[in-house]
């Protein structure tokens, strides 16, 4: 068997080993857990898990016994891996390009407004359903719940807070509310100043959850989360297109082999 197919043939078989615990994790999510947060993730889990088992078994079987179909279809598939990574690496480089934290005076936290997001990731949070999803996600994860440290207004300002936590466990700054803990305020006299104001709640299970402050600090979070995720793509992009090319030499192998074949039966079946 010549290198690039038995490179080729143990990549896919390390992918293929991969894919087993994934789709298991998938599975096991389903099974374990209820709430709408993992439900959202569950799905596609399984699924990825099993399109890299299908596609590794295709170019492993395809490299080692030399099947030149299935070598094809293996490389139409990484083909189409490569552009579609390419396109969503410029993508969230683009939609990740606005959005920034304001420092306040006399703060240890800063504050997030959802108007200097793009128009596409605010068009996202803004969508009920996706918003739901991401309120359980936050809910599961109490992310408010380690606030309760903090006594006084003055080891409150000294806080460092989360995105998320700053966005969606206190009321705006502006509004004026007054510190009573952290999370409980007193409603100031004036809630017209931003519409978050009057969106804020005493009750623990509310907050600012509803709040445009709190879409714009989950916004930042997933801005800073895709540009690491970009970042990586920009190795896996470079592993594909290493993997394509010697994938390429292992499906020329395997042409190569079934010509060979195809011109020893004729000759066979010519009498030579």
């Amino acid at each position: 068997m010549k290198l690039s197919n038995q490179l080729t043939g143990i990549v896919n078989l390390v992918t293929l080993v991969l894919s087993i615990p994934i789709i298991g994790a998938g599975i096991w999510l389903a099974s374990k857990h209820s709430t709408d947060c993992v439900k959202f993730l569950q799905w596609p889990v399984i699924f990825i898990g099993i399109f890299i088992l299908l596609v590794s078994i295709a170019g492993f079987v395809g490299s080692c016994f030399r099947v030149a179909w299935l070598l094809w279809i293996y490389l139409l598939i990484m083909f189409l891996l490569i552009v579609l990574l390419f396109c969503f690496t410029v993508f969230a480089f683009v939609v990740t390009n606005n959005g920034a934290a304001h420092a306040l005076a006399g703060k240890g936290y800063k504050e997030y407004r959802l108007s200097d997001f793009s128009s596409w990731l605010q068009k996202r949070v803004e969508n009920k359903d996706n918003w739901r999803k991401i309120q359980s996600c936050l809910s599961d994860a109490q992310i408010c719940s380690s606030l309760s440290e903090y006594k006084s207004q003055a080891s409150f300002d000294k806080a460092t807070l989360s995105p998320a936590q700053s966005g969606c466990c206190k009321p705006p700054s502006v509004c004026g509310y007054v510190f009573q803990n952290a999370t409980m305020w007193i409603s100031p006299l004036n809630l017209d100043i931003d519409t978050d104001c009057r969106t804020w709640n005493n009750n623990q299970s509310q907050l600012c959850f509803s709040c445009n402050s709190c879409r714009a600090g989950v916004l930042y979070n997933i801005k800073h989360d895709w540009r690491k995720v970009a970042a990586v793509n920009i190795t896996v992009f470079i592993f594909l297109i290493v993997i394509y090319a010697v994938s390429c030499a292992a499906f020329r192998n395997a042409r190569q082999e079934d010509h060979h074949n195809g011109y020893r039966k004729h000759r066979f079946e010519q009498g030579y």
